[in-house]
């Protein structure tokens, strides 16, 4: 085990009700590791938990969100499958858990999920911001999907996550022809939601997270409940289960202070 492995791949803090998880691999663009994606599931299990955090913020250190699989181990290792004949079983039931734990445990979290994209967010990497609710940039961000470059048909969700986001017929498209994406291009494409200034972006992501961790967190929930629901059910059932959350929302307490603040405020 080398001195690197020993040291933290994603920090996590909390403050102002937002739990912030961190990318820490600057030096390879936060290029991901199997300890990076153990990391960040263990972490997003504990900021679910915990009755402090209202709110979640993913981000990479230094100039990059996030590059995805690491193009220099799979070098190092004779290619992403170890140079082996045979996909390894082992392995591939591994990627599956840590799919569902990372990407699939960030777009299923019950408290909003905001990605600050300090610069580049490729391959895999995509599939982190992409699973996250809402996505800020910068100048500096840039997207692609890189998988064709490197002979891979892609994972951590990218490929379904893109499709909802731009529609199946633009998804191929940047799927097939890798094409980057500057910043400009990801705020027409709506695959991030605003852009701000470089020298801003953590210190306006960590305020809007914070805005939302001091709001309504039973009725956020309960949204995101049911935008996920909603492409697998038809609108008669979308309705159901919308107003057995709307009317379970009306119980709580913030509900009954934001109606007493509206009316005076009238």
């Amino acid at each position: 085990m080398s001195d690197s492995d020993l040291l933290e791949q994603v920090l996590a803090e909390v403050s102002d009700g937002v739990g912030t998880l961190t990318l820490h691999r600057p030096e390879r663009r936060n290029a991901m590791t199997d300890q990076m994606l153990e990391e960040l599931a263990s972490h997003l299990v504990a900021l679910v938990q915990d009755d402090r955090v209202g709110a979640i913020v993913l981000t990479g250190s230094g100039r990059a969100f996030c590059a995805g699989g690491d193009v220099q181990d799979f070098d190092d290792m004779g290619g992403e499958g170890g140079g082996a004949d045979a996909v390894d079983q082992a392995l591939l039931e591994w990627q599956r858990d840590i799919q569902r734990r990372t990407v699939g445990a960030l777009f299923r979290s019950p408290k909003p999920v905001v990605a600050a994209l300090p610069g580049a967010a490729a391959g895999a990497g995509l599939g982190l911001a992409f699973a996250a609710d809402l996505r800020v940039g910068c100048a500096r961000t840039v997207m692609k999907t890189a998988f064709a470059g490197v002979g891979l048909s892609g994972d951590f969700g990218v490929a379904w996550l893109l499709g909802r986001l731009v529609g199946p017929a633009k998804a191929r498209e940047l799927m097939f022809l890798d094409e980057r994406l500057d910043a400009g291009t990801c705020l027409r494409l709506g695959l991030v939601n605003l852009l701000v200034d470089e020298a801003q972006l953590g210190a306006h992501v960590h305020g809007l997270a914070a805005s939302l961790a001091a709001g309504p967190r039973e009725a956020f929930a309960s949204m995101k409940a049911n935008l996920l629901e909603a492409p697998h059910l038809t609108l008669e059932a979308s309705m159901d289960a919308e107003v057995s959350r709307h009317k379970a929302t009306g119980l709580t307490a913030y509900h009954r202070a934001a109606v007493r603040a509206f009316v005076s405020s009238r």
